[in-house]
């Protein structure tokens, strides 16, 4: 039966998992690792990722809104939409660094209804969400472990700043679907876009932060959830109010040079 606004969480999810599921088949089997000549930074891989997952999503009735194909099919009244990346992290892949992922979030006319981002280089770490249900890790309910000042902060970063912030550590580590959620885990402490990405890296990943009690704001305030291909939005993340603050200074300082 095609999924839409009535379908339950665990019947979204359903598709979700074997969305994610068919792009590992296509990983697992993979021996071509050169571009695609289409777009820069855009592997042959993902092409073949994108067309397995877009067979499970349209098979079931979602329009979708993919990094790789920008959207297609229809979003009717009543609908979902999947926002996906098949393969978030493809150079991370192409160069064997074991972190990148599968992400989807599908949404509804209220916005983000359901969302999953799974390791694909682990084949073991999936992140879930629903709205109002939680968030979980391989099951385990997530909440936040707050951590209240840049200087004792180990900060998520996409992108360089230009210049020295007064945080503890840093990690750059190529695929923001992934770094967002370990935030909600409480292996990072904060996650900052020092440029700005498409609404298939990040939005997944909002999902899970929000439900697990993380705070997630855009940086010039906008909303985060969007459906056009084009947009690029600046996301932030942080595990309390005062290190928002701070992650909110820090990147205002790198936008004035």
């Amino acid at each position: 039966m095609p999924l839409d606004a009535s379908s339950s969480n665990e019947d979204i999810l359903d598709v979700l998992h074997r969305t994610a599921d068919a792009v590992a088949g296509v990983l697992l089997a993979n021996t071509d690792w050169s571009l695609s000549g289409k777009r820069a930074t855009q592997y042959s891989v993902d092409l073949a990722a994108d067309a397995a997952a877009l067979d499970v999503l349209h098979g079931a009735g979602c329009a979708v809104l993919s990094e790789e194909s920008q959207i297609t099919g229809e979003w009717k009244p009543g609908g979902l939409m999947v926002v996906m990346d098949p393969l978030d992290g493809s150079t991370n892949a192409s160069k064997r660094v074991p972190w990148y992922a599968t992400a989807l979030c599908a949404l509804d006319a209220d916005g983000m209804r359901a969302s999953l981002v799974v390791n694909q280089a682990s084949g073991r770490d999936r992140y879930w969400a629903t709205r109002g249900g939680g968030a979980f890790h391989n099951g385990i309910r997530l909440a936040p472990t707050e951590r209240n000042t840049l200087r004792q902060s180990v900060v998520g970063i996409s992108g360089l700043p230009s210049f020295r912030p007064g945080w503890g550590q840093f990690r750059a580590l190529g695929a923001a679907a992934l770094d967002i959620c370990l935030v909600a885990t409480g292996a990072l402490d904060g996650w900052i876009d020092f440029n700005s990405h498409g609404v298939w890296d990040y939005l997944a990943s909002v999902l899970v932060c929000q439900e697990a009690g993380i705070i997630v704001e855009e940086f010039q305030s906008r909303d985060l959830v969007v459906t056009q291909y084009a947009e690029k939005r600046t996301p932030l993340v942080a595990s309390s109010k005062e290190l928002m603050a701070e992650l909110r200074s820090v990147r205002e300082r790198h936008e004035a040079g």
